[in-house]
């Protein structure tokens, strides 16, 4: 989870004042859209109202308007990915944590979704990465789609990375990853099928890893 933990959050080093924690609190309580703030979070996420509150500071520090757009996505994700080509891959995650498809992922779509990445059981961890992999929403995960995160993936490590892989691979494990979760052999995944295929076959849920390691 390393990009988006290290940006959002406050680093050690950083004394921060009691005015601050306070500012942070008034600011969280009426955060915009969501005129129940800091109590509502706490009540939809995992995060304790500390944990929300240094969350908030890094967010704002980064986000002054409160909200991120897909450059800013972009922008985060080359820095931690110097070595190869991360824009893809972070136009598919922007859209996976823009959940009302406004072009803007606020504070509250930013820890409604690292709450299910990071404390979420395995079933809404994978309903989130289904939803990742549907790019176009549609309810339905096409060879093609998986194909493109997975290519969008390879990019963002970069081939010094992985200096032995070949232009075929991410082809290579989609066949095989689409052929075991396309169980009625129809041309599509759905989430029952993902979900079931996932929970059923280690080799996959290890190879999902790679997917919750660039988060």
């Amino acid at each position: 989870m390393g990009a988006l933990m290290v940006i959002f959050s406050v680093q050690p080093k950083q004394r921060r004042k009691r005015q601050d924690s306070v500012e942070d609190e008034l600011e969280l309580s009426a955060v915009r859209h969501r005129p129940e703030g800091l109590e509502q979070l706490e009540a939809q996420t995992r995060f304790s109202r500390k944990e929300l509150q240094i969350l908030y500071r890094g967010f704002k520090n980064e986000c002054p308007s409160g909200v991120v757009n897909e450059d800013t996505f972009k922008d985060i994700y080359s820095q931690f990915f110097p070595q190869g080509d991360a824009s893809t891959y972070a136009h598919f995650l922007f859209n996976a944590f823009d959940t009302d498809h406004n072009g803007s992922v606020s504070f509250e779509d930013f820890v409604m979704g690292l709450s299910i990445l990071l404390r979420g059981s395995v079933q809404e961890k994978l309903n989130w990465a289904f939803n990742l992999y549907d790019i176009n929403k549609d309810g339905y995960i096409t060879k093609e789609e998986m194909l493109d995160i997975m290519k969008a993936i390879y990019d963002m490590m970069g081939k010094c990375t992985y200096p032995i892989l070949k232009e075929e691979t991410p082809r290579q494990h989609v066949e095989i990853f689409f052929q075991k979760m396309d169980k009625n052999k129809d041309g599509v995944v759905t989430i029952d099928e993902f979900i079931d295929c996932c929970q059923n076959d280690e080799n996959i849920m290890r190879s999902m890893q790679l997917f919750e390691n660039v988060i």
